[in-house]
């Protein structure tokens, strides 16, 4: 006779009915996160090649670490100008290969790229590693950190 007191009984329980449906809600979790970045990627990176300024306001943290490959530093407001100014242009951001990965209300991008456009009237078509730090703010992903090295 099981009674509900029973302490394997209850171990069964969490074994084998609560411990998977945990395990999945986490997974579903992981991947809705995943999908959710890659799309926040896609549109930071159309919002830039488009000059779409009011979605790139949108997407962008106010605490922006905006970190070129030149080893300049900029912040949300110096970015932005820069790109409202024409003084830093994307023509073209190909993307060859994203990982994602999750913890809670942020998230890191790590992307190989093409980067074609001109920064200071000089044309630049640079192959670069990119690290997107994104922040969950109000519902929204959110650019806090960007970082690009050169890969040739």
């Amino acid at each position: 006779m099981i009674a509900f007191g029973d302490r394997n009984f209850m171990r069964r329980i969490i074994v084998t009915t609560i411990l998977p449906i945990v395990a999945g809600l986490a997974m579903a979790q992981a991947a809705a996160t995943e999908d959710e970045i890659r799309n926040a990627e896609k549109s930071w990176a159309a919002a830039v090649t488009s000059a779409d300024y009011s979605a790139l306001e949108k997407i962008l943290a106010d605490q922006l670490i905006y970190a070129h490959s030149t080893g300049a530093i900029e912040s949300k407001s110096e970015y932005a100008g820069r790109l409202r100014s024409g003084a830093q242009n994307y023509d073209a951001i190909d993307y060859m290969g994203t990982t994602v990965r999750g913890y809670g209300d942020a998230a890191v991008a790590h992307s190989r790229v093409r980067m074609k456009g001109t920064s200071n009237g000089r044309p630049f078509n640079d192959q670069l590693m990119m690290l997107h730090l994104w922040v969950k703010r109000g519902g929204q992903w959110r650019l806090a950190a960007h970082q690009t090295t050169k890969l040739e």
